[in-house]
């Protein structure tokens, strides 16, 4: 897995369901939006590609409309591996976790989510995951 602290310079995204405002901060510690939800986060994530962003707002637990911020991480970054550990080569999804809080930037507007059937099976494989123990990886 690879950390750095200085990300190249490019933008990222968070996608969510909380009403945020610029100079936020999204911070570990809150409830998961996967696997046992009893539980509190280690980790923020963060990623460079809005395709991802959008299905952390489309699948984020929460009141409200969906929302993708601009962000920029306060500290080191490491790929998620709930996406790269093995599963897919090269981090294809430009996923980061962070343990340290995330600035909010600005709010990115001009987005159109999944199609209702392509939300749809994401949450069936999510249920399906589920179903058999898979946990996201929050060590």
């Amino acid at each position: 897995m690879t950390t750095t602290d200085d990300p190249s310079p490019q933008c990222f995204y968070h996608g969510t369901t909380a009403d945020l405002k610029p100079g936020d901060l999204i911070e570990p510690g809150r409830p998961p939006n996967f696997g046992k939800l009893d539980r509190k986060t280690t980790y923020v994530y963060l990623t460079a590609t809005l395709d991802a962003a959008m299905w952390g707002a489309e699948l984020s637990l929460g009141e409200g409309p969906g929302r993708i911020y601009i962000v920029e991480p306060t500290g080191p970054i490491t790929e998620d591996p709930n996406l790269t550990d093995k599963k897919f080569a090269e981090n294809p999804t430009k996923s980061y976790r962070s343990r340290q809080p995330l600035r909010v930037i600005a709010e990115h507007t001009n987005w159109q989510g999944h199609s209702p059937e392509v939300l749809q099976a994401m949450k069936d494989n999510l249920a399906r995951l589920k179903q058999l123990g898979v946990e996201p990886i929050d060590e």
